[in-house]
């Protein structure tokens, strides 16, 4: 299984997926590969946000080494499920589609909900990790399922 995760800049909450579910399934034995990228491309090669990094240590996970990149179409030949925080990074992403079919392979991270973006809030870096941890725990649950 090869799943990316997707939000703007890919610093703060798609590397935090990225992370925690590559945690989660390494602790399970899993062997998938869990990666992330961004809509956007004004971070590439830059470490995830110092907060982002900061509340996945307080947590046991190690964000550190990740390095932001920008979402490319060819991705969706390379991944099985991509993952995206909101509604704009879906549209962004389908926007990109190659071929029609890869069209299932993008979901919404929480189903019909979205991933708030913690950028302009320090308050909001423990519950997005909240939010991303449970999430995460239900796909590896699920085996991958995004339908959980």
């Amino acid at each position: 299984m090869k799943i990316l995760m997707v939000c703007l800049g890919n610093i703060c909450r798609s590397p935090l997926a990225h992370g925690i579910l590559k945690q989660k399934a390494a602790d399970k034995q899993l062997n998938w590969v869990v990666e992330s990228a961004g809509t956007g491309d004004w971070h590439i090669g830059e470490a995830p946000d110092r907060r982002a990094i900061a509340i996945a240590k307080k947590y046991g996970v190690d964000i550190s080494g990740q390095r932001a990149r920008h979402f490319k179409p060819q991705f969706f030949s390379e991944y099985d499920l991509i993952f995206v925080m909101d509604r704009q990074n879906y549209a962004d992403v389908c926007a990109q589609v190659i071929d029609k079919e890869d069209l299932h392979k993008v979901k919404l991270f929480l189903g019909d909900d979205v991933v708030p973006d913690p950028y302009f809030d320090d308050n909001l870096f423990d519950p997005v990790f909240q939010m991303i941890d449970q999430r995460c725990a239900e796909v590896i649950a699920k085996g991958g399922n995004p339908i959980v």
